[in-house]
């Protein structure tokens, strides 16, 4: 039976995750309200939208109060790539810690159920492996990337507090590798920065030795795991991991990338950042047992969906402008 229509507020809807949320949700015949100040978003990703009379598009900063009506809330909106959140790290906290407190705010007056799109970097550099929900996490909280690790540990908090505090519906997704067309070419996450290089016969960078893992799962696997968590009853708060609990090198991943592109540019080795993290690979059981939730796409399918929108991107030019 289909579930009845909803207005929906998605923050960061025009952001790589937030745009395919919104088609999907548009799909499902509800009504999509999509935030965005357009710092890592782009009006290009729900393009296609913008025609639908059940979409909307307002341009907007979460770090400041918000007043709609909604039914639901999905916050998604926060730079999630270390090029971006560390450009304005001040303004990365600001927009987990201020942004969470006037979602949660909104939610409240409105008695919407809302979730937060939090990320395996509440792990930080991990003692356990692979990284259930129970793990506490180890991270560096004065280091370059926690504006982005501990603000989204401080949105966790919040998210929890309002949930005990004043009885909210809330959901909490910590969110794994993701990628899948609409990615940002410079957005400095290893799955665009290999298949750029690779498609314009730059040397692949590799930083580290290589031997360093992650967990790539295709977006329509991630969004379908978020609005699954939505749907769940209001006994069902999260956190929950959405990835895919298969494991790579970064040479493996190099390596498919590759072959997937014909390309025979060769791969440079760089020193590692600042606590970059050695091991990223998902526990998903509780989303297996609560959510029938696992992904599907095979890596080297999703890599060459991926793949071939950067080459539609380079073939119209358009690479070096979203750039």
């Amino acid at each position: 039976m289909a579930r009845q229509a909803r207005r929906i507020l998605i923050t960061g809807g025009a952001g790589f995750l937030g745009s395919h949320l919104c088609e999907k949700l548009i799909n499902a015949g509800h009504e999509v309200l999509c935030l965005d100040n357009f710092y890592t978003g782009s009006k290009a990703n729900v393009r296609d939208l913008l025609e639908c009379h059940r979409f909307e598009l307002m341009r907007h900063d979460i770090t400041f109060p918000l007043y709609v009506e909604v039914d639901e809330i999905y916050n998604l909106a926060c730079p999630a790539s270390p090029v971006h959140y560390q450009h304005d790290p001040v303004q990365t906290t600001k927009t987990s810690v201020h942004g969470s407190i006037n979602m949660l705010g909104l939610a409240k007056r409105v008695n919407a159920k809302i979730l937060q799109a939090s990320t395996s970097e509440v792990y930080g550099d991990p003692e356990v492996h692979p990284q259930d929900e129970s793990y506490w996490g180890r991270v560096n909280p004065i280091g370059p990337r926690s504006c982005y690790d501990e603000g989204k540990r401080c949105a966790e908090t919040l998210f929890f507090d309002y949930r005990r505090q004043h009885n909210l519906s809330i959901k909490v997704a910590r969110i794994f590798n993701t990628y899948g067309p609409r990615m940002r070419p410079n957005d400095g996450r290893v799955v665009s920065n290999f298949i750029v290089q690779a498609l314009t016969n730059q040397p692949i960078t590799i930083y580290g030795d290589g031997m360093q893992t992650r967990s790539f799962c295709y977006v329509d696997d991630l969004i379908d795991g978020l609005v699954r968590l939505m749907e769940t009853s209001d006994e069902i708060t999260g956190p929950i991991n959405l990835g895919n609990p298969h494991e790579f090198t970064m040479m493996e991943l190099a390596e498919t990338v590759k072959d997937l592109t014909g390309s025979g540019c060769r791969i440079d080795f760089k020193p590692l950042p600042i606590d970059d993290p050695k091991q990223r690979q998902p526990n998903i059981s509780r989303a297996r047992d609560t959510l029938n939730w696992a992904p599907s796409v095979q890596l080297r399918h999703g890599l060459t969906k991926t793949i071939a929108y950067f080459n539609d991107l380079l073939r119209s030019n358009a690479l070096g402008a979203i750039a």
